[in-house]
């Protein structure tokens, strides 16, 4: 009788070891895909409840009652949104400041991204040309400007290339040429061998491959502008390509700084054990082949250190302002320009939409040479 108990209570241990393990195998797994599954966009969030004038009122959501300067998209238009107006507490309304006004019952996304290309979100000429990459072609958006410094511009984790077109209007105040690149797995670009994304670990190269074409259409310096996972694209680009030495100044936008501090945010976000961080990593590891702890600007500093401007928003929880402030601790040890601007408002990729006049200074500043004013 004694041994039956034993028996069973070994058998109950055994699958209390077993659903553990799969629970753990299942949030590593699903940590993992957060990382580097490829995801496709196209749904609405919000619709348009009453229209009075150049007021547009939307149903309330957490995206929509945010304060600052959005954009709602519909099928085959947009308008770009105005700060909320003072209302009623279950509805939300905002001016429309420039393209269309929507009708009433339409359903739309309500985002922090400029609308289709140059000419649709600012109505700035562009040609789309296409990169020869190692893996084929990939478009990217050119816009003519003067000189033969360019700014080239990387998205991030899951982006498209509209996601850069918030510095565009400085950029061309500046007259400086313009370069909006895709990379692997992107829409139109592409995919990888594996159907993963890398984190920055092989996407350099793509960026690398735009250089060179830019540079056979007269290019000899470059500006690097990368937000979220961008930033570690072009991170891993100033690291390893023989280009690097080419780059004058680089601005990075809540950049992905560190993917290990980024996994144990994501964990917290989902409310996951801590453990799963590392677990995830290692399932990473396993389908793609890439090593998530080289992917730290902070314990392995680019080779290539031009000026750097550094934007990130304090309540960012997908890439926390931690990375930031790590980033530029290990800056000061190296003797590496990094000029940091907090943005205490605003969510991932927000500091535009909460402060654009803020944000287009600094930019502006940054890369006309003036970093005395604020």
């Amino acid at each position: 009788m004694r041994a039956l108990k034993k028996r069973r209570l070994w058998i109950a241990g055994l699958a209390v070891v077993v659903v553990l393990a799969g629970a753990a195998g299942a949030g590593a797994w699903f940590g993992s895909e957060q990382s580097v599954g490829v995801v496709r966009h196209g749904a609405a969030n919000t619709e348009v409840l009453a229209v009075r004038g150049d007021l547009v009122t939307l149903t309330r959501t957490p995206e929509t009652g945010k304060p600052g300067t959005y954009w709602l998209e519909w099928t085959g238009s947009y308008a770009m949104l105005g700060d909320v107006v003072p209302g009623a507490a279950d509805r939300v309304t905002r001016k429309v400041l420039r393209g269309h006004v929507p009708s009433v019952g339409t359903p739309g996304w309500f985002g922090n991204v400029p609308p289709g290309d140059p000419e649709v979100a600012w109505g700035i000429g562009y040609t789309e040309i296409m990169v020869p990459t190692e893996l084929g072609p990939a478009p990217a958006w050119y816009v003519p400007g003067e000189g033969d410094t360019w700014v080239v511009a990387v998205h991030g984790q899951n982006g498209r290339r509209k996601a850069e077109l918030k510095v565009l209007p400085v950029v061309h105040g500046l007259r400086l040429p313009f370069l909006d690149i895709s990379y692997r797995n992107d829409q139109g670009a592409p995919a990888s061998p594996d159907g993963l994304l890398h984190l920055g670990d092989s996407e350099w190269r793509d960026l690398e491959a735009a250089l060179r074409h830019a540079r056979t259409m007269g290019a000899r310096r470059f500006v690097l502008y990368g937000t979220s996972m961008g930033g570690q694209v072009v991170g891993q680009f100033l690291d390893r390509s023989p280009l690097a030495a080419l780059v004058d100044r680089v601005v990075m936008d809540a950049p992905m700084i560190d993917v290990g501090m980024t996994a144990e945010q994501g964990v917290r976000n989902h409310h996951l054990p801590g453990f799963l961080a590392g677990l995830s990593n290692q399932v990473v590891r396993w389908r793609t082949g890439v090593d998530p702890d080289r992917l730290s600007l902070i314990r392995r500093p680019p080779r290539v250190r031009p000026p750097l401007l550094l934007i990130h928003t304090v309540p960012d929880a997908e890439h926390p302002i931690q990375e930031a402030y790590g980033l530029v601790a290990a800056g000061r040890r190296l003797g590496w320009e990094i000029r940091f601007e907090s943005f205490e408002r605003g969510e991932h990729t927000e500091a535009w939409n909460v402060d654009r006049a803020r944000y287009d200074r600094l930019v502006r500043d940054f890369l006309s040479g003036d970093a005395s004013r604020t």
